[in-house]
């Protein structure tokens, strides 16, 4: 990627997680960031007052909050890089007792707002040359019994951000972090001590290396990613 020290970056929940930690990352490489999260206070309590950053509370389903992602895009009128972070982890059930309600929320989250919000700023990543990253699951290949909602909506996602780099000739990726120790893996398995997950952190330079790297477009295990630099 070549560097014009003018980047800017749209990462969705960025309050907490991966999304947070990817944010402050190319805050502190000098990027521009714009992130969202639902919950205001928790998002400017992570981000606060950070030059370089724009942080917009709302839900990423919402078409409004959308438009105003997009306006701020159009504010510094390019975008490098647009990361779908925020996800859905939907009920822990099996299929059978999944609710259509439930599975509807999950996809809106983790599906349908991706496609909605890549389409709004598509025409900006096409002219920068910009790079398209879904954060995805090992469960969008493998069946894990009570995963099936999410696991179903990753593998979509997979499908829907490859098949958009494909069709638009950008760098498109999805790429499963591994288990992290993260508010949404605690919910997948309540009670338990994931105390010896890795932080999201440990995730980041693998990240920058298929923005820095010539990786061509696919989808990717973060340790199969040699990490660049050193984060905090």
């Amino acid at each position: 990627m070549n560097r014009s020290h003018n980047e800017v970056a749209v990462i969705t929940g960025g309050s907490a997680g991966l999304g947070l930690a990817l944010a402050e990352t190319l805050l502190d490489r000098s990027w521009n960031v714009v992130t969202d999260a639902r919950d205001a206070d928790r998002l400017h309590a992570a981000l606060p007052d950070r030059p370089r950053v724009t942080t917009l509370a709302g839900d990423v389903r919402d078409q409004d909050h959308q438009d105003a992602i997009a306006a701020a895009v159009a504010r510094h009128g390019r975008l490098d890089l647009l990361v779908h972070n925020a996800s859905d982890l939907g009920p822990m059930l099996p299929l059978a007792e999944v609710s259509e309600g439930d599975l509807s929320r999950v996809l809106e989250t983790n599906l349908l707002a991706p496609l909605s919000l890549t389409q709004r700023l598509l025409p900006y990543l096409i002219a920068s040359g910009g790079t398209l990253v879904g954060i995805s699951s090992d469960a969008a290949v493998e069946h894990y019994p009570t995963w099936g909602t999410y696991a179903a909506s990753k593998a979509a996602l997979d499908h829907l951000i490859l098949t958009l780099g494909e069709e638009n000739g950008i760098r498109a990726y999805t790429v499963d972090p591994g288990d992290m120790r993260t508010a949404m893996h605690q919910a997948a398995f309540p009670g338990e001590d994931i105390s010896d997950r890795p932080l999201p952190e440990s995730v980041v330079p693998h990240l920058l290396a298929l923005l820095s790297g010539d990786e061509p477009t696919g989808r990717y295990r973060a340790t199969d990613l040699a990490p660049v630099g050193v984060v905090r």
